[in-house]
């Protein structure tokens, strides 16, 4: 016997959800546990496949295969197909592995023809619906399974009505819709050359192909990379005798959750109508009724849809998304799934079947997906509100949030903006550092260039920022203050509103509902810090960061970035003096004017930290990054500090750099300047010292040498840092602990590492510049090709966004291993943009790491991930004994 291809749904279960995708394993389950589902089959996915293998046409083995199971179904039903007296009618719908709502096709009342729309007249005496069936089909067979666009048969549609002065369908008459039957025939025979088919055999074959053929439909393609769900899982077709709920007042359509989708409330949640079809729920052709009315219309319909919810619930151990029909007053059940629902319905109602003893802790544990918990931690649209509104663009979607505002092209002008109390959106072609300030100032960014872990997307992440980067469908002018999508044209001081959630566009100032961590979420986030077993810290550069991280649940910092305490309007001119100092003096005088600044910053994050560990990140970026590059700035910067304009802009194109990533930057800067890197050691400690005197609390301050690709450069810049801790201990007499390490960050320091853990206490993983030096891929320019990896199968994801595993991954557990040969009690952590992806938090747990850092706003999603990564391991050992 060949290999089986067909499944009855009475030969299914669950358990086979790979094979019969969703939809099919979920009826054949419903089939065996004794509930009432009409009878049918399903085609497998290993089908689909294969059809594309046979150049995306049924082989005679599976149509014998399905002609069998179809005959069984008649034999069940009593009806045939084309019958003139009782016609078996089917609907022919996909049912791919994972759930992918309105992405592929279906085709109802599948067997209808010229005999069998007599035999339905004849066993429902309803000619206008027997008529309205048949014209439904025609249209939905030809759209779907010939191509025949479906606005052909809606402008057929519409001259009927106009002809008949009616507006809806439902007041076309069974004479109209019989003629209505022969026009669509005849659209039918001018598209495709011959008559409407009437086999109902050679009906059902183009059915399941056009089915098994929209798996790659552009709509079902995109959803799955959207979705991560592989290309190469096929779906499923099942094939079920139909029901009707359009058959009079005894009959009637709706669809169920066994909880509110919303919310989490235990309580039916759903809609009906009496005397309709399922498209009439939700086609807003008529108003449905709330599930609790139809107690009142049919009590004992209700009450055994009451059981069957419960049944499902209990069986399933989860809320179910629920489609039932009431045929004469006979309940089916025509779909069960697990429910889409709210992240907040999702904890909630996760918590409640832990305490009603349905599923245990871990289970509640890993039914949160960790990136839905972005849908609590930011400030939300008003979703009528929205609804209502025009989308401009889309873009990336490079930091979560929705934010409203006036366009503002540049920095300072943002900042002028706030000054004035106006909300404003900085809009740029792309962001620098120098847009720090505006940055801050804003409501959300805008780019039309640049990717999810560009300077804008990474900056905006770490505040908490709504930000949609990399928006190609907007030009923008920053010359001329304008932006232009398509016809719109806006100019400063326009309105709109930014999704970064989903990376859309408005037009508008659209109102918005704060976020509120309410319900179950404090429970259930204890669950998840009982399980996991590493720490979570935050990237923060400021008291605000720092106290927002805090509240989310952060346990210290993993990388305190400095440079950007050096982008604020009063620090900036003393920046650029130190920087174009033509002497040591020249440059330490202006040192010496950062000096309080710097220690002011360092005490306030650590009063906001208290006594948890904070990593600061000394200076990293280029020095040209602190100039000004345009003439005007450079006259202005010149003039203030009494030097000529052309000295400075000597000056300034002396520091510019090739291919500055790979240049002067990191401890190379404390090579050839150690006194910025000795000022800044000096404010760390002064502060933490000051800490420990004035509050009483002794802080560890981890002081990180960026950038070291050579055991050597450690020991030097290390040598300097140390000397500067050892002067400020004999200034006050008095000293801290504190610890010295480094990040990982250049690929020679990752399999170098045992000689770098001779120097550094801890070591902490810089994976966005080890995942740039490693594949050899300049971050900012990366959006230009990566796309196309991605488009074509090169690339699942970009490594900038996920970490590769199996490459960068393994520089990581190398440097582990090495690093713990050298100092077995080295600190390990990471603190690249990875270090909140819930994938690579999995990842960084397996290899034992002791920490994650991670932008404040996705510090709950590393939190669950970290919990995760432990109850995969705890299952995967149970699976193993």
């Amino acid at each position: 016997m060949g290999k089986k291809y067909v499944y009855s749904f009475k030969e299914g279960s669950k358990e086979m959800k790979s094979l019969l995708g969703g939809k099919g394993s979920n009826l054949a389950e419903m089939t065996n546990i004794g509930l009432p589902v009409p009878p049918g089959f399903t085609i497998t996915t290993e089908a689909c496949n294969r059809f594309y293998d046979e150049g995306q046409k049924l082989w005679p083995e599976l149509l014998e295969e399905i002609y069998l199971n179809l005959a069984e179904v008649e034999k069940t039903l009593g009806k045939r197909f084309s019958d003139q007296s009782n016609p078996l009618l089917v609907s022919v719908r996909s049912g791919a592995v994972f759930s992918m709502p309105g992405m592929m096709d279906t085709i109802l009342n599948l067997g209808l023809n010229d005999d069998a729309v007599k035999g339905l007249i004849s066993s429902t005496g309803n000619e206008r619906f027997a008529y309205d069936s048949y014209r439904r089909f025609i249209q939905m067979f030809s759209d779907i399974a010939m191509g025949i666009p479906k606005r052909k048969f809606d402008e057929v549609m519409e001259k009927m009505k106009e002809d008949k002065g009616v507006h809806l369908d439902t007041e076309l008459e069974a004479e109209d819709l019989k003629e209505l039957v022969r026009r669509f025939k005849d659209v039918y025979y001018e598209d495709m050359g011959t008559e409407f088919p009437q086999d109902p055999m050679k009906q059902l074959q183009l059915a399941i192909e056009a089915v098994f053929s929209s798996w790659n439909n552009p709509r079902a393609v995109i959803y799955r990379k959207l979705h991560d769900i592989p290309g190469n899982l096929g779906t499923a077709v099942n094939v079920q005798s139909m029901v009707y709920g359009n058959m009079g007042d005894t009959s009637g359509t709706g669809v169920a959750f066994t909880r509110n989708p919303a919310n989490g409330e235990n309580k039916i949640y759903g809609e009906f109508l009496m005397n309709a079809q399922g498209e009439d729920v939700v086609a807003g052709i008529r108003t449905p009724k709330s599930i609790s009315e139809l107690e009142e219309v049919m009590p004992e319909v209700f009450e055994e849809f009451r059981k069957v919810t419960n049944i499902l619930e209990s069986h399933y151990r989860d809320m179910q998304d629920i489609e039932f029909t009431i045929e004469k007053g006979k309940l089916f059940m025509l779909q069960t799934r697990t429910g889409k629902r709210t992240t907040q319905a999702a904890i909630n109602i996760a918590v409640d079947l832990v305490n009603e003893g349905k599923i245990s802790k871990d289970e509640a544990i890993l039914r949160i997906e960790p990136n839905q918990l972005n849908q609590l931690l930011h400030p939300a649209f008003d979703t009528k509100k929205l609804a209502e509104s025009e989308v401009l663009a889309k873009g990336l979607p490079a930091s979560p949030g929705a934010a409203s505002g006036k366009i503002y092209f540049h920095a300072k002008d943002v900042v002028e903006a706030k000054g004035r109390g106006e909300k404003a959106i900085l809009v740029r072609q792309e962001t620098s550092p120098e847009d720090i300030e505006g940055m801050i100032m804003a409501e959300g960014i805008l780019t039309a260039r640049g990717g999810m872990t560009s300077h804008a997307a990474v900056v905006a992440r770490g505040m908490g920022k709504c930000c949609v980067a990399g928006c190609s469908e907007v030009r923008v002018d920053e010359l001329q203050r304008t932006m232009k999508s398509g016809s719109i044209t806006l100019k400063e001081g326009d309105y709109i509103s930014l999704d970064g959630s989903i990376g859309t566009v408005y037009l508008g100032d659209i109102p918005k509902v704060e976020p509120e961590l309410s319900g179950h979420f404090g429970e259930f986030m204890s669950w998840v810090d009982e399980v996991r077993r590493l720490k979570v810290r935050t990237n923060a550069d400021t008291p605000k960061d720092s106290a927002q991280a805090v509240k989310f649940g952060a346990e210290g910092i993993g990388l305190c970035r400095t440079e950007h305490m050096f982008f604020d309007e009063a620090r900036i001119p003393a920046v650029r003096r130190m920087i174009v100092s033509n002497s040591e003096t020249q440059r330490k005088k202006a040192l010496e004017e950062l000096l309080p600044l710097q220690r002011k910053d360092f005490y306030e994050i650590y009063k906001i930290m208290e006594e948890r560990p904070v990593t600061i990140r000394l200076l990293d970026p280029p020095l040209h990054e602190f100039l000004p590059s345009n003439a005007k700035d450079i006259e202005e910067l010149a003039k203030s500090m009494g030097i000529a304009a052309e000295d400075l802009k000597d000056t300034v194109e002396s520091l510019e750099e090739v291919n500055p990533m790979l240049g002067h930057r990191g401890c190379r800067l404390a090579v050839t300047y150690p006194e910025i890197y000795r000022m800044q050691t000096r404010a760390i400690i002064e502060a933490a010292l000051d800490y420990k005197v004035n509050d009483g609390v002794e802080i560890v301050p981890e002081i990180m040498i960026p950038l070291i690709g050579d055991a050597d450069e450690l020991t030097y810049v290390k040598k300097e840092v140390i000397a500067e801790i050892e002067d400020v201990f004999r200034e006050r007499s008095d000293s801290i602990e504190y610890m010295i390490g480094t990040m990982i960050e250049v690929p020679r320091a990752a399999i170098t590492a045992d000689d770098i853990a001779k120097e550094a206490e801890f070591f902490s993983f810089g994976t966005n510049d080890l995942t740039q030096m490693g594949f050899g891929f300049s971050r900012d320019d990366s959006g230009k090709f990566l796309n196309a990896y991605v488009d074509k199968g090169i690339f699942a994801k970009s490594p900038f966004e996920v970490l590769d595993q199996r490459g960068i991954g393994k520089m990581m557990e190398i440097a582990v291993d090495l690093g713990r040969k050298t100092r077995p009690d080295i600190k390990l952590g990471i603190c690249g943009e990875h270090g909140g992806e819930p994938s690579s938090v999995e990842f960084c747990h397996r290899i034992g790491l002791d920490y994650v850092s991670c932008s404040p706003y996705r510090v709950p999603i590393a939190r669950l991930a970290a919990a995760q990564a432990v109850v995969k391991e705890r299952m995967n050992l149970q699976l193993d004994k």
